[in-house]
């Protein structure tokens, strides 16, 4: 029995199904867990790029503009990621100076921007941009590597910690990095892997 280039297997469950092409503003669910494994293409593309993009905007804020501030008595501290990152750049923190740098800000944007890249121009129903594949392809290895969330699950602890130290209040940076994480998990489910490769070689044919 030859290999069909329509199979699709469920991410959650593993259920093989034979996808052919799918139309417009349609959703195709597996048949025994329900999960979302092929979206049309206009709805699925569009909006991944929207929320790209939105993403990379607020990484500017969260990257420059003040993250927390801390207040006890007549001191007071605010800080931005970005200044966070840089005050551990010295003597044996450095590492997890860059490593900070690393996960939290440069692959979240180079994944963002590698997804902008790969898929803005078929958002519009434009040829693809000169290695969209490989961009595409990138975007999905650093996907478990950006990790965005995580360093909200170190806030969220910090916080507790602190809350009987200091008074503590969030910046622009926080709700911004807050609403990233939100995004990103809305993202993610709209990556039918199928509908995006599809669509990306129709494109380049």
């Amino acid at each position: 029995m030859e290999a069909s280039e329509d199979l699709v297997c469920c991410p959650v469950c593993d259920a093989l199904h034979e996808v052919g092409e799918v139309e417009e503003h349609t959703r195709l669910r597996c048949v025994r867990c329900h999960t979302v494994i092929a979206v049309g293409r206009p709805e699925a593309i569009l909006r991944i790029v929207v929320l790209a993009s939105t993403a990379m905007v607020l990484m500017t804020i969260v990257v420059f503009y003040p993250f927390l501030q801390l207040r006890n008595g007549v001191f007071t501290s605010r800080a931005s990621v970005f200044e966070t990152v840089m005050s551990f750049s010295e003597g044996v923190m450095a590492p997890l100076s860059v490593a900070v740098a690393l996960f939290v800000i440069v692959l979240p944007i180079t994944r963002l921007g590698a997804i902008i890249w790969a898929l803005g121009p078929l958002s519009v129903n434009r040829s693809p941009l000169p290695g969209a594949a490989f961009a595409l392809r990138w975007a999905e290895i650093l996907k478990p590597w950006a990790m965005a969330e995580i360093f909200m699950v170190g806030v969220a602890v910090a916080l507790i910690k602190l809350a009987d130290l200091a008074t503590l209040s969030m910046g622009p940076a926080f709700w911004s990095f807050a609403s990233i994480v939100f995004i990103t998990a809305l993202q993610d489910t709209q990556m039918s892997k199928h509908s995006i490769w599809s669509a990306l070689d129709t494109a380049k044919t």
